[in-house]
C-alpha cells in the first residue's frame, strides 16, 4: 500500500520534534498504522534552516499555499499558530480534500465550529490531540475512553508556565514578578508571556475540552478568564496554612442551568493528587458518573512530547482514511447533529467556595461586622485564621473560607465589606474547589 503523504506547516520546535519522532519511530509507527507515512512537503519562511532539520529528505518550500494545494499531499500538519494565516491554510486544505492535523487551540477555541462544519461538509478529519496537554492523550481520553459516561465535571492544570510559577511562589515565598522573570530566562515564559500569566491559553484549552465533554460548541467567548498577575506569595502562604495550594485551574462543570467554564487560580486540598503537580508539568482530572474522577498527568509542552500527539493523531487519520465519514469519531464525541445548546452560565451564577483575605484593624468588633455582612447574604464560613499583628502594629490579616454561594453573592459581600471603616484596602477574593 502506498504511504500516506504528509504537508507540515512550520519545523519550529513541536514541527522539528514530529520530524525527528516520526523518522526513529518509523517501523513501528508503520506497523500500528498499517502503512507507512511519510512528510513528503515542509513549508517553513526559513528555508535553509528548513533544509538543515530535514537534512534534504523532503520538498521545502517558503509559500504554505504550496502544500494545502499539492495534490500529492493526503494530511496537512498545522503547526504555525495564531488566528490568521493558520486559519486560512487550515480552510484551504480542507476545501482541498486533505485531512488536518493541529495544535492549534487558539485557532480551534475561537474557530471550531467553522473549521469544523466545513470538514464534515468535504469529508475530511481534523484532529487536534495536541492543542490541549500536550503529549496527554486527553482529548482521546474524553472523546473515546470515556464515551459510556456523562462527564460531571473536568479541572485541569493545563499552562505550564503558569504551574511552574506557583510552584516556585510556594517553594520559595517570592513574589510573581520575580519568579517571571526566572521562569522567561529558563525557557518556561514567552517574552511576552501575556497569553500564558493572563490564563488566554489555559481557558482555549479549557473551552476544547469542554465542547468534548459536555457536547457543546465552542464558546471561548463566554469562557470567565483570570490569570495568576495579581496573587501575593502571602495569599499562597495562607492558603497552605489552612491545608490548600493555589493552582491555576481550567474548570468545567456540568449543572442543572448550565455550563461553568471558567479559568482562575483556585484553593485545592494539598492532599489531592492534583494539587502536587508541580514545575511545568500538566495535569487533567475528569469526573464522569460511570467511572468516578480519573487523572492524567505528563508533560503539557515540549518538542516530543507534543510530537507524540501529533502523530498519534496521523496514525488515526493514516487507519481511517478509506473508512466512510458517517462511522469516523465525531470531532467533538457527539454527532454534529446532536449537539447541546446547553448555555455557558455568566460567572455571576456559579457556584464554589471562597478563600477572602483582608486587611483589617486589630480592634474589637471587626470580625463581628464582617460575619455579620456574610450572614446577611446567606454566606456560611468554613474556616477563619486570624493573624497577630506585627510587634507595634495596628492593623493584621483575617482570612476566611466559606461554603459553597453563588459568585454574586459573595462580590455583594466584598462591596459592603470593603466599605466598613475598619477595613484598609481591597479584599483578596480567590475561589476554592474540593474536587471530591
Amino acid at each position: 500500500m502506498k504511504p500516506i503523504k504528509v504537508g507540515l506547516l512550520g519545523i519550529g520546535t513541536v514541527g522539528s520534534g514530529t520530524f525527528n519522532v516520526l523518522k526513529r519511530n518509523q517501523l513501528e509507527i508503520t506497523r500500528r498504522a498499517g502503512r507507512s507515512i511519510e512528510i513528503a512537503m515542509v513549508a517553513d519562511l526559513n528555508v535553509e534552516r528548513a533544509r538543515e532539520l530535514t537534512n534534504g529528505e523532503c520538498e521545502v518550500v517558503n509559500d504554505a499555499n504550496l502544500v494545502v494545494s499539492n495534490p500529492d499531499i493526503d494530511i496537512v500538519i498545522e503547526l504555525i499558530g495564531g488566528y490568521g494565516i493558520a486559519k486560512d491554510l487550515v480552510m484551504k486544505a480542507i476545501a482541498n480534500g486533505k485531512h488536518v492535523v493541529t495544535a492549534n487551540k487558539a485557532l480551534l477555541a475561537t474557530h471550531g465550529n467553522e473549521i469544523f462544519k466545513a470538514a464534515e461538509e468535504k469529508g475530511v478529519m481534523v484532529a487536534f490531540e495536541a492543542a490541549v496537554a500536550g503529549g496527554i492523550p486527553i482529548i482521546k481520553a474524553l472523546r473515546e475512553g470515556l464515551t459510556a459516561n456523562r462527564i460531571q465535571w473536568i479541572a485541569g492544570i493545563i499552562n505550564g508556565t503558569t504551574n511552574f510559577i506557583l510552584s516556585e511562589m510556594r517553594d520559595k515565598g517570592l513574589d510573581f514578578s520575580a519568579v517571571l522573570k526566572q521562569a522567561q530566562e529558563l525557557g518556561y515564559a514567552e517574552a511576552d508571556p501575556t497569553f500564558d500569566i493572563e490564563g488566554v491559553d489555559a481557558a482555549h484549552k479549557a473551552t476544547i475540552m469542554a465542547s468534548i465533554a459536555y457536547g457543546i460548541p465552542m464558546q471561548f467567548d463566554k469562557a470567565h478568564v483570570e490569570g495568576i498577575t495579581k496573587l501575593q506569595a502571602s495569599d499562597i502562604r495562607y492558603a497552605e496554612e489552612l491545608g490548600y495550594r493555589i493552582k491555576l485551574l481550567g474548570i468545567s462543570k456540568r449543572t442543572e442551568a448550565g455550563i461553568e467554564l471558567r479559568v482562575h487560580p483556585t484553593l485545592i486540598p494539598e492532599k489531592r493528587l492534583i494539587a502536587n503537580v508541580e514545575g511545568a508539568m500538566n495535569a487533567v482530572l475528569v469526573h464522569g458518573d460511570a467511572v468516578g474522577a480519573t487523572l492524567y498527568y505528563g508533560k503539557g509542552a515540549g518538542s516530543e512530547p507534543t510530537a507524540s500527539a501529533v502523530i498519534a493523531d496521523l496514525v488515526d487519520i493514516t487507519r481511517l482514511a478509506t473508512a466512510d465519514p458517517e462511522h469516523r469519531v465525531p470531532y467533538l464525541a457527539f454527532q454534529s447533529n446532536s449537539l447541546s445548546d446547553l448555555p455557558v452560565l455568566p460567572m455571576a451564577e456559579i457556584v464554589t467556595s471562597y478563600y477572602l483575605r483582608m486587611h483589617v484593624a486589630d480592634k474589637p468588633g471587626v470580625l463581628a461586622d464582617v460575619t455579620r455582612i456574610l450572614a446577611d447574604l446567606t454566606i456560611s464560613i468554613d474556616a477563619m485564621l486570624q493573624k497577630e499583628p506585627a510587634e507595634g502594629e495596628t492593623q493584621t490579616d483575617i482570612i476566611i473560607l466559606t461554603h459553597q454561594t453563588k459568585e454574586k453573592n459573595i462580590v455583594a459581600a466584598i462591596e459592603k465589606i470593603e466599605k466598613l471603616d475598619s477595613v484598609f484596602g481591597a479584599v483578596t477574593k480567590l475561589r476554592l474547589e474540593e474536587l471530591s
